[in-house]
């Protein structure tokens, strides 16, 4: 199975921490010289130096706002411009608040589609040209298993994850044939900040701990446990690699099992 990555470039996006950290950790195993986005520029340093680097791998960062799709594109814009290509783009920013979608504030809703859409959209407009004169691209969107079945207490992320699915299918019928695939990797309950605090959230909303929110979680997934994020990270390199070239357009849930379709 090929699942080299040598001389391939990989931009992935909410890279200091998290899914994307350990998503950037297994693309650089497979040889990719990764390119690390988020906010924080002390995060960044702290990332890319714990990423493998082989002979001839060189790691760096991009500090920028997903929240700000002008001030990605402006950074990104820039390193494109030093006749650079990306060939990998990894799609991935933190979640938006959790709460009742009839007490959503617009404005939120607002700066989610910011955030995970037009951010996204923009990105794959900015490396579309790299990846068709290379004849190698893969979009890897982090989007989550409500685009199959949504999550009660998430109506900000259900609505704007099932909005980034549907992009991201039709971006797959209309550029799969430069050799750039586009597909959705849907993480479930997955061990990480993010799932601390939604737990913790629903535990205090419930009125009982975040251990027993824990434990009926558990009660629902199949594995009956909780997934790592280097299997995440797994799915998504595999996705990214020249084995993966005939997989085009699909939701893959790594998720133990949990969500109830097919």
């Amino acid at each position: 199975m090929n699942l080299d990555l040598n001389n391939k470039t990989a931009l992935v996006c909410g890279a200091s921490q998290g899914l994307g950290l350990a998503v950037a950790k297994e693309l650089a195993l497979l040889g990719a010289n990764v390119i690390a986005l988020s906010r924080s520029e002390e995060k960044l340093k702290a990332a890319v130096a714990t990423l493998h680097a082989g002979p001839g791998q060189q790691h760096s960062y991009i500090a920028a706002d997903t929240s700000l799709p002008g001030d990605v594109k402006e950074k990104v814009s820039a390193y494109l411009s030093k006749n650079n290509t990306i060939h990998i783009l990894v799609n991935n920013t933190g979640g938006p608040p959790s709460g009742p979608m009839i007490k959503t504030n617009a404005d939120d809703l607002e700066t989610a589609f910011r955030s995970h859409l037009v951010t996204s959209h923009t990105l794959v407009q900015l490396v579309f040209e790299g990846m068709k004169q290379a004849g190698y691209g893969r979009i890897v969107n982090v989007v989550s298993t409500s685009v199959k079945q949504p999550i009660n207490g998430l109506g900000i992320s259900n609505t704007v994850r099932a909005a980034v699915a549907n992009w991201a299918k039709t971006l797959a019928n209309e550029i799969g044939g430069y050799g750039i695939t586009v597909n959705n990797v849907l993480p479930g309950f997955t061990r990480t900040d993010r799932l601390d605090y939604l737990f913790g959230k629903q535990a205090e909303n419930a009125g009982t701990t975040p251990e027993e929110i824990t434990r009926q979680t558990l009660a629902l997934i199949p594995a009956k446990r909780l997934g790592e994020p280097e299997e995440f990270a797994a799915a998504v390199a595999f996705l990214c690699s020249p084995a993966a070239s005939y997989i085009n357009g699909i939701n893959l849930p790594v998720d133990g099992g949990r969500t109830n379709g097919l």
